[in-house]
C-alpha cells in the first residue's frame, strides 16, 4: 500500500468513526423519547375527618379540613362536568363526573410516571403510553397502565377548590 492509498484509507475511517459516533449521539438522544417526566408528588393523603375529604378523592363542601390561607387550586365553575383540569404544579388532576360531585387523583401516571395530559368525555388520558383512567373512579379503562390512579384530597370550599 503506497502513501497515498493509505491517506486514502484513514480518510475513510476517519468519516466511518465519525459517522458512527454521530450515530451513537442520535441514539443516546432518542434513549430519552417517551421517558416519564418528573411531576412533583401527590399531596399526603390524610384521614377524611381531618381533610374534608373522604379516601376515594371525593372532595366534601364546606372544606373544613383546607386552611382559608391555602390558594385555590381552581374554581367549581373551571372544572366542567363529565371533563376535568390537571394542575401539574400540584401533582393533582380535579374531575367533576357529575354535576357537584368533585373528585381528584395524582396526576402521575401508574404506568411509567408521566404526568397525565387531558381530560375529556369522562377519561384522563396519558398520552406516553396512551393509558386512559376514569374521572369517576380514577380506575384503568385502557392500559398499558394495570392500576388505578391514586385519589388526592381536596376540600370545596363555597367556589374554591382547595388541597386538603
Amino acid at each position: 500500500m503506497n502513501h497515498e492509498q493509505a491517506g486514502c484509507c484513514r480518510s475513510r475511517r476517519t468519516l466511518l468513526a465519525g459517522t458512527g459516533a454521530v450515530g451513537v449521539a442520535a441514539l443516546t438522544g432518542c434513549a430519552t423519547y417517551g421517558q416519564p417526566t418528573a411531576a412533583p408528588a401527590p399531596p399526603a393523603a390524610s384521614s377524611a375527618g381531618a381533610s374534608g375529604a373522604d379516601p376515594s378523592g371525593t372532595a366534601t363542601p364546606g372544606g373544613d379540613g383546607a386552611d382559608p390561607g391555602t390558594p385555590a387550586l381552581t374554581t367549581l365553575a373551571d372544572i366542567p362536568v363529565g371533563g376535568g383540569a390537571i394542575f401539574a404544579d400540584a401533582g393533582v388532576v380535579v374531575t367533576q363526573p357529575t354535576e357537584g360531585t368533585i373528585k381528584a387523583y395524582s396526576a402521575t401516571c401508574t404506568h411509567q410516571g408521566c404526568t397525565v395530559t387531558s381530560v375529556s368525555d369522562g377519561t384522563i388520558v396519558c398520552a406516553c403510553h396512551n393509558s386512559v383512567f376514569d374521572i369517576a373512579d380514577g380506575s384503568v379503562r385502557s392500559g398499558p397502565a394495570r392500576a388505578p390512579l391514586p385519589a388526592a384530597n381536596v376540600t370545596v370550599d363555597g367556589d374554591a377548590i382547595r388541597l386538603a
